[in-house]
C-alpha cells in the first residue's frame, strides 16, 4: 500500500484557466510588503502539513509539492492506492482537474481532499473523491489506514522556507519549522485556520516537547532560528516558560518567529521573557482600532509594539479592510492607526467570508455573499467577494492597493524598520542588568553584521523621503556601535548591489513572477519508525538520517 500526497500544481501566480495572478505562493510579496519594490522579501514556503502528515503515518508516503500538472500525472503512474490532494479555495479548479486526472489514469487509486477548499459548499459533488479530511488531519489519516491512534506524534525536520531573495541577494534555507499545535481557542469569527481545526490540538504538549525537537534540528541540521506555525502560541503559557527554563538550564539557546494575540502578550507580563526566550519576531493581530475582538479588549497596541521593538522583537501588525463599521472615510481611520504604531511590517487583509467560519455562516444569511464569483478569485489580493454598503468590488482593489502604499510611504521600506528594530535590540540587551538578557547580544550581533550588506544596495534603490531618513539613521547607528564597515563587509555589499540591480532590470523587463520549482520525495519507511540505543549511534550517523533525540546525547 502507498500513498502519494500533494499540492496543487503549477504555474502560481499567472492568468490561466485555472487561477489568477494575484494568487501567488509568496507570503510576504503578496500580502506584506508586496507595494516596496525591490525591498519585498522573496520567500516560497513549503506544504508543511504534508511533511508532517508522512512523519506521522506508518503508510510508505511520497510528497509531491509544487508539482507541473505533467509531473503529477507522470507521478500517478508509479500506482498508489491513495492519493492526497490539499488544497485551498482559489485553487479549487486545480484540483478538480487533479482528481479527474487520477480517476483516468490511475481509476483503482482513491483519492482524499484536505485543506482549506474541503469546506467550499456541497464539494462532495464538485469534485470527484473517496474521502473528505474536514480538519486535523494526522489522526484523520491513522483511523483511516488502521493505524494506532494514539502513536507518539513525531515532529519532521524540515526548512521554514526557501528559494528566497532579499533585495534579489540569495538567502540560503537557514531556520526550521516548528508546528506546536493546530487550531485557536479564541475563534475570531473571520479566521479560517481556527473554525477549520476546531479548538486547539496540541502536536507537541509540554515545553520538553519542543526542546528535544529543537535540540534535534541543531544536532542534525544545524538551525536554531524556527519560525513558529501556531496561531497563537503563547497561549500556553506553562509550555512556553518550561521550553525556557530547559533553554537555561542547557545552554541550548534558540531563537523563534510566532504569532501571538495581545491577550496573550498580556498574560505574559514581563516581555523580558521574550527576549531570554530568544522570541525576534512576532505576529500580532491588531485588526483595527475598535474593540471588536476579545482578544484585544483593553489593549494599548501604541505602548505593546514600542515595548516589543524596544527589545528588538520585529513586529507585523495585521489589519482588516471592509469591515461592516468601514465606510470611505472610516477606512482610513483604521489605516492611520495601524500605520501610526510604526510596526516593522503590516499586511492589510481585506475581509473575507470563508466557507466554514462564523463570517460566511453570518453573510451567507444575509445574502451578502456573491454568488457568481468564482473561486479561483478568493484570493483575498484583490477584489472582494460579497456585497459591502460602502465599497464596490473594483474600489476595494484601489483601496487595498493604496493603503500599503500609505504604510510604505509613511514608515519606510521594511527591510529598514527590521534593521532599526534590530539595532535597538542590541542596545537593550548590551546594557541591561540581567546576564540571561545579556546572553542574547551574540544573536543580534550576528543578525546584525548580515543586514549591514544590504544598507549599500538600499542606498541606490531608496524610494521616499522616510526610507531616507531611516538609513541616514541606520548608517550612522552602525558607525557609532560597530565601526565603518570593514572590506570584506564592502565587498559582500557590493555583491548584494549585483544581484538588486539584476532584480531590478529582470522584474521591469521580464515581470517579477518567481514560481517554486517540484519538490519530490519518497520517505524510506525502514528508518522511520526505528530508535538506536546510543552506543550504536557512531556506528549509522553517516548513514543514515535518524530521529533520535540528540538532546540526549553527550554534546561532544
Amino acid at each position: 500500500m502507498k500513498l502519494l500526497l500533494t499540492s496543487v500544481f503549477g504555474p502560481y501566480g499567472v492568468d490561466d484557466e485555472y487561477g489568477e495572478k494575484e494568487n501567488k505562493m509568496e507570503l510576504f510579496h503578496n500580502q506584506v510588503t508586496r507595494e516596496q519594490g525591490i525591498f519585498s522579501y522573496r520567500f516560497n514556503h513549503g506544504s508543511q502539513g504534508l511533511y508532517f502528515l508522512a512523519e506521522n503515518i506508518d503508510m510508505p508516503t511520497a510528497i509531491l509539492d509544487f508539482p507541473t500538472f505533467k509531473r503529477f500525472k507522470q507521478e500517478l503512474k508509479k500506482g498508489y492506492d491513495y492519493v492526497g490532494i490539499s488544497f485551498i479555495i482559489p485553487n479549487f479548479k486545480k484540483a478538480k482537474a487533479m482528481a479527474r486526472a487520477v480517476r483516468k489514469l490511475s481509476p483503482k487509486t482513491k483519492i482524499i481532499l484536505g485543506g482549506h477548499g474541503v469546506n467550499i459548499p456541497d464539494i462532495e459533488s464538485m469534485i470527484d473523491q473517496d474521502f473528505i479530511c474536514k480538519g486535523e488531519g494526522v489522526y484523520f489519516l491513522r483511523e483511516l489506514f488502521g493505524e494506532k491512534m494514539n502513536k507518539l506524534i513525531k515532529h519532521p525536520l524540515e526548512y521554514s522556507s526557501f528559494n528566497r531573495q532579499v533585495m534579489g541577494a540569495p538567502w540560503a534555507p537557514d531556520s526550521g519549522i516548528l508546528i506546536p499545535g493546530v487550531g485557536c481557542v479564541n475563534k475570531c469569527r473571520f479566521c479560517a485556520t481556527s473554525h477549520f481545526f476546531g479548538n486547539y490540538i496540541p502536536y507537541l504538549k509540554t515545553g520538553k516537547d519542543i526542546f528535544d525537537v529543537c535540540c534535534r534540528y541543531e544536532d542534525e541540521m544545524n538551525i536554531t532560528d524556527f519560525g513558529v506555525l501556531d496561531e497563537n502560541f503563547l497561549k500556553m503559557k506553562d509550555r512556553a516558560l518550561e521550553l525556557l527554563d530547559l533553554m537555561e538550564k542547557h545552554d541550548r539557546h534558540f531563537s523563534f518567529a510566532i504569532f501571538s494575540s495581545a491577550e496573550t502578550l498580556k498574560d505574559l507580563g514581563d516581555l523580558d521573557i521574550l527576549v531570554r526566550m530568544g522570541v525576534t519576531f512576532i505576529w500580532v493581530g491588531v485588526e483595527s482600532k475598535k474593540e471588536i475582538y476579545a482578544k484585544n479588549k483593553g489593549a494599548d497596541f501604541s505602548i505593546l509594539l514600542r515595548e516589543l521593538r524596544k527589545r528588538g522583537i520585529s513586529v507585523l501588525a495585521s489589519s482588516i479592510l471592509f469591515i461592516e463599521e468601514h465606510d470611505k472615510n472610516t477606512i482610513w481611520e483604521d489605516v492611520d492607526f495601524v500605520t501610526s504604531l510604526n510596526p516593522d511590517y503590516v499586511q492589510f487583509s481585506p475581509l473575507g467570508p470563508i466557507p466554514g467560519t462564523k463570517l460566511y455562516d453570518d453573510y451567507e444569511k444575509q445574502g451578502k455573499v456573491i454568488k457568481d464569483i468564482p473561486y479561483e478569485s478568493h484570493h483575498g489580493q484583490g477584489k472582494i467577494w460579497f456585497y459591502h454598503d460602502h465599497f464596490s468590488r473594483d474600489e476595494s482593489e484601489d483601496f487595498l492597493r493604496l493603503a500599503f502604499e500609505i504604510d510604505y510611504n509613511r514608515n519606510g521600506a521594511s527591510i529598514l524598520r527590521d534593521i532599526k528594530t534590530t539595532l535597538e535590540g542590541y542596545s537593550y540587551c548590551r546594557n541591561h542588568p540581567d546576564e540571561r538578557i545579556r546572553w542574547r547580544l551574540e544573536l543580534f550581533k550576528k543578525r546584525l553584521k548580515m543586514m549591514r550588506y544590504f544598507l549599500m544596495a538600499s542606498t541606490f534603490f531608496v524610494q521616499n523621503r522616510k526610507s531616507e531618513a531611516l538609513l541616514k539613521e541606520i548608517k550612522k547607528t552602525y558607525r557609532l556601535q560597530f565601526g565603518r564597515i570593514g572590506l570584506v563587509s564592502w565587498a559582500a555589499s557590493l555583491l548584494v548591489v549585483f544581484f538588486s540591480i539584476k532584480e531590478y532590470l529582470r522584474c521591469r523587463i521580464v515581470g517579477d513572477l518567481r514560481v517554486p520549482k517540484t519538490t519530490y520525495r519518497a520517505l524510506n519507511k525502514a528508518f522511520k519508525h526505528k530508535y538506536y540505543p546510543v552506543k550504536d549511534f557512531n556506528a549509522i550517523k553517516d548513514k543514515v538520517r535518524i530521529p533520535y533525540r540528540l538532546s540526549e546525547l553527550p554534546r561532544d
